[in-house]
């Protein structure tokens, strides 16, 4: 009969020994179907390499955790399925390449973000920031770590020097990333000054590429403005070539009848006076010399081509 008692109880001795008969049965408690939808939601991911599937599953356990809501189950327990199905639906849109999509899908099921787990933020940053758009989670980011709740977090140190180093600094943000470091007492003194040192380094290379492209954009002023002041003499020695070969190519009489028509007009002397002689004495010398000018251009021109 002592051995009969001994194997009845050997099935419980997990549970903390051999039951005596006035101990209630504690019955284990039950299991959330979202737990079991997260393994399969894993193991589509990692194994069969389906990440539609692995995403939609995981969708199915979210929903099964606003329907099927557990009153036995600890709370810690749900918000660790909740944190790693948002891990593995992370994982899901970035192998399908909808990594655009992963902000706004965490926080269809967390509303704000500053309900955020620290993890599933630091995938959003370490993704963004990989992709080359860390401006997608500045704000996010930025409003978890205002958050007076999130402040007291361990992780909130690690968090906040991976937004400066990965976001801040990158978007050339210095003035946020400082304030943010010298304003939260989750830097240690060491990692605060390293931090800022790199703040600082960031700086100075800021400054350096403005005065660099500054000193690259003046040689070009300069040399436009050099090349107008350049081009306006060939421009007024094209036009003088251009009136001069017209001028060549008119006879000598016509040009001489337009200027002394021209004049009449303007003058307005009279060619009949005696007084006018001499005038148009001056006149013709005048157009004689610009005719000998004209044909001396002309024949240099005729030599160099």
């Amino acid at each position: 009969m002592k051995s009969d008692c001994s194997t009845s109880a050997a099935p419980f001795r997990g549970l903390g020994g051999p039951l005596r008969s006035s101990e209630p049965v504690r019955a284990a408690p039950a299991r959330s179907p979202a737990v079991d939808l997260l393994e399969e939601a894993a193991d589509l991911l990692v194994v069969h390499l389906d990440f539609r599937a692995a995403l939609e599953t995981c969708e199915r356990a979210w929903q099964s955790l606003a329907n099927h809501a557990l009153p036995e189950e600890p709370a810690g327990t749900s918000l660790e399925v909740k944190c790693s199905l948002c891990v593995v639906g992370i994982q899901a849109l970035a192998e399908m390449d909808r990594w655009q999509e992963v902000l706004s899908w965490v926080l269809q099921y967390y509303q704000v973000p500053e309900k955020l787990p620290p993890k599933v933020l630091e995938l959003c940053i370490l993704l963004y920031s990989k992709m080359q758009e860390p401006r997608a989670v500045l704000d996010v980011v930025g409003a978890w770590l205002q958050d007076p709740a999130n402040q007291d977090l361990p992780e909130y140190g690690a968090l906040a020097e991976f937004h400066v180093q990965r976001v801040l600094l990158p978007l050339g943000c210095l003035s946020e990333a400082e304030e943010l470091v010298v304003g939260s007492a989750a830097f240690g003194e060491e990692r605060r000054l390293d931090v800022l040192q790199a703040i600082h380094t960031a700086r100075q290379q800021q400054k350096q590429e403005h005065s660099g492209s500054e000193e690259a954009q003046k040689p070009n002023e300069e040399g436009s403005i050099s090349h107008k002041f350049l081009s306006l003499p060939m421009l007024v020695r094209q036009l003088w070539d251009s009136a001069v070969s017209h001028f060549f190519s008119l006879p000598f009489k016509k040009s001489l009848l337009a200027a002394l028509i021209l004049c009449l007009l303007v003058v307005r002397f009279d060619p009949a006076s005696p007084s006018s002689l001499p005038f148009l004495y001056k006149l013709a010398e005048l157009f004689r010399w610009i005719r000998k000018a004209a044909s001396s251009r002309l024949y240099q021109l005729r030599i160099r081509d």
